[in-house]
């Protein structure tokens, strides 16, 4: 199976890649030497994601800045607190 290049996924395309990847050395069924590919091609598909994220956060900023905002603010969404208290 062929394999995009870094730079030509999309985020989400190197995250279900990754899951794919995870599953896939979790079950224990590869050689020695397909898991270590897979391994190397998880990190570098970690690394293209974090650098994704960043870029973003940094347009982000950008734009929060030309919109007279300096900071992002905090989100305070839904907590993931399940407890049931």
């Amino acid at each position: 199976m062929a394999k995009k290049k870094l730079e030509n996924l999309s985020f989400e395309e190197s995250l279900s890649e990754l899951e794919t990847i995870v599953q896939n050395l979790e079950q224990g069924e590869l050689s020695l030497e397909d898991s270590m590919t897979l391994f190397e091609r998880g990190l570098n598909l970690s690394q293209a994601s974090q650098e994704k994220l960043k870029n973003a956060e940094q347009k982000i900023q950008i734009l929060l800045t030309k919109n007279g905002k300096t900071q992002l603010e905090t989100f305070e969404g839904e907590s993931d607190n399940t407890s049931n208290d």
